[in-house]
């Protein structure tokens, strides 16, 4: 049998890191981001009833995992120029892929944190809190990394619990894009794509809320989602 430390030392996972060959990929993904976006008209409606009355208001943004494309230029676009001082953490898986995401959040000035239910979640979970406490926005794929797709997973209701952040809905439908051939079906904007991003009505989750009332809270999420979800 394994003593109690090596279960402990098993248990840590190590986030990968990226080689010279990652970091050049996460350059390139970076610039194709910023021009595609140069080149797209966006649309934004907001229905959240949190950002425009109350700009500094730290709030949890729960956006879906083949929606990463554009997440950021939404949240530099749209959110930050009503409070310029608004700063951001990210979950991001700890995989190879995820050392690529996470250097490409650096470049949007987007601190990222890595781990994900299958790896790293209490750490991750804990760290997601550590930013929280200075005021930092946080942003989670429930469905992420690896699905299924369009399913919350209870992450995000725990974290709003603990940081007592209003859960935003974010949602956007692309005119013209490719979907990949992922579990997600991730969807690569292509070339003068209209853009309509929508803000959905906040889900908070009380503090002492218990088990059922979590779950309440999660489908209500998991169904606000799905209706602004047209692909």
């Amino acid at each position: 049998m394994m003593s109690q430390s090596a279960i402990k030392r098993a248990s840590r996972v190590v986030p990968h890191t990226l080689k010279w060959h990652g970091r050049l990929a996460a350059t390139m993904i970076y610039g194709v981001v910023r021009a595609m976006a140069a080149a797209t008209r966006f649309t934004w409606t907001d229905q959240s009833g949190v950002l425009v009355p109350h700009p500094s208001q730290p709030v949890i943004f729960c956006i879906w995992h083949n929606r990463l494309a554009y997440c950021l230029t939404l949240y530099t676009r749209f959110v930050q120029p009503g409070n310029p001082s608004r700063r951001m953490a990210a979950l991001v898986s700890a995989s190879r892929d995820g050392a690529i995401l996470a250097r490409v959040l650096e470049y949007f000035k987007v601190q990222p944190v890595r781990g994900s239910s299958s790896r790293r979640g209490p750490q991750a979970l804990l760290e997601m809190t550590t930013w929280a406490d200075q005021g930092f926005d946080l942003a989670i794929t429930p469905d992420g990394p690896r699905g299924p797709r369009y399913q919350i997973q209870p992450g995000i209701i725990g974290l709003a619990q603990v940081t007592g952040y209003p859960i935003i809905p974010v949602n956007y439908h692309l005119s013209w894009k490719k979907c990949l051939k992922s579990w997600d079906h991730f969807q690569v904007p292509l070339p003068f794509t209209r853009c309509e991003a929508a803000l959905g009505p906040a889900v908070i989750v009380p503090r002492n809320a218990s088990d059922e009332e979590r779950e309440t809270c999660r489908m209500r999420l998991q169904e606000t989602m799905v209706q602004m979800t047209r692909d």
